[in-house]
């Protein structure tokens, strides 16, 4: 009967053996696979995410200006502001090793030296370009081999990089300025070739040709684009430009500085994740920075601090020097001008236009 026979089969369902320990259904098998399959995945990923973070973090190299400099420095901005010196260091040495002509003694200079001033709001900033061959006096410094080094007037700004290192050259910048340095970011040759190649290079417009058989640098009046081995003879030639000093360069590094924020900003990172790991891989293998700024975290939100700054609100400028009266291939402080701009940096006002039409003066 249908009875007895729905009965007899509830019977033998309910009556039937359990199944050995750990057996699952085939639709149960698959589910437990894609879960250990997502899980690992996401392990991979964060262990990935890890890896890139320790990797990138161990490439920065930092000093601490507070314990290098103690408490006998400037006076920080009570409005907010922020100021940050910025070299080009050119070490002659190791991977910089023939980069764009120059002996390769071994000898590390400052090549390039900015003071990058940023008002409070982070929407604004000024760059102020200081001359290598610019004589100051050098404070109080430890040198090199941690041997006590006396104050000495009348020093080529870019040796004292060379002489005592970069904790020196902040003090000396903050004895000529009385500008307290907030943060140190440093930038070695062959890490500046690498980044600019991991950007597909930059592009720069020029009016009149540049022909330098020193750095190699060979272009025609207008509009390049320059991979890591050319952008490296961009911001280092001289003697293609100008008087051949190192006044008509520093107007090229000012130029080439804006037009690799520009381009930073106009290419899509946050859609190419590979792209962005290899360029901040080559910025961090090529950063010195101060503790305030030495890890991915702290460059991060320094980072984000600076979201509202548009390149097109860098205002470039260059401290107002004079040929010195003694020797002709050095150049001065140009007074009152340079005092007018030091002191609109400390106060963090404008610019006064007599400094911002000011280049240099016999």
């Amino acid at each position: 009967m249908p009875h007895a026979v729905d009965t007899d089969h509830e019977a033998a369902t309910v009556n039937a053996p359990p199944k050995a320990r750990g057996s699952r259904t085939r639709g149960q098998r698959i589910r437990r696979i894609v879960a250990w399959t997502l899980l690992v995945l996401v392990l991979l990923a964060g262990g990935t995410a890890w890896w890139a973070y320790a990797h990138l973090n161990s490439n920065l190299t930092s000093i601490d200006l507070d314990q290098e400099l103690g408490p006998d420095r400037p006076e920080k901005l009570a409005t907010g502001a922020k100021d940050i010196l910025v070299l080009g260091s050119d070490s002659r040495s190791g991977a910089n090793k023939g980069l764009a002509g120059g002996n390769t003694g071994g000898t590390a200079r400052s090549d390039t030296a900015m003071v990058i001033h940023i008002p409070e709001g982070r929407r604004s900033a000024v760059a102020v370009s200081i001359p290598r061959d610019t004589l100051v006096t050098r404070p109080d410094c430890t040198a090199r081999d941690g041997s006590a080094l006396p104050s000495a007037k009348r020093v080529m700004f870019n040796s004292v990089y060379t002489t005592a290192g970069p904790a020196c050259v902040v003090k000396t910048v903050e004895h000529i300025s009385d500008v307290r340095i907030d943060h140190y970011v440093e930038v070695d040759f062959a890490g500046f070739q690498d980044l600019v190649d991991s950007l597909g290079g930059v592009t720069v417009t020029i009016d009149k040709t540049i022909h330098d058989t020193s750095s190699g640098l060979d272009l025609e009046a207008g509009t390049h684009r320059l991979d890591g081995t050319e952008s490296l003879a961009f911001v280092r030639t001289r003697h293609g430009i100008g008087d051949g000093s190192d006044l008509g360069r520093i107007g090229l590094q000012q130029q080439f500085l804006l037009a690799t924020l520009d381009e930073i900003k106009r290419q899509d990172l946050l859609g190419s994740p590979a792209k962005a790991y290899r360029i901040a891989d080559s910025a961090t293998r090529s950063l010195t920075t101060d503790s305030g700024l030495g890890s991915l975290v702290k460059l991060g939100d320094f980072g984000r601090s600076l979201k509202g700054l548009d390149p097109g609100n860098l205002r470039t400028v260059m401290l107002p020097v004079a040929y010195d009266k003694v020797d002709p291939n050095r150049v001065v402080a140009a007074e009152p001008q340079a005092s007018r701009l030091w002191k609109a940096i400390r106060e963090d006002t404008g610019i006064p236009r007599s400094v911002l039409e000011s280049t240099t003066s016999d």
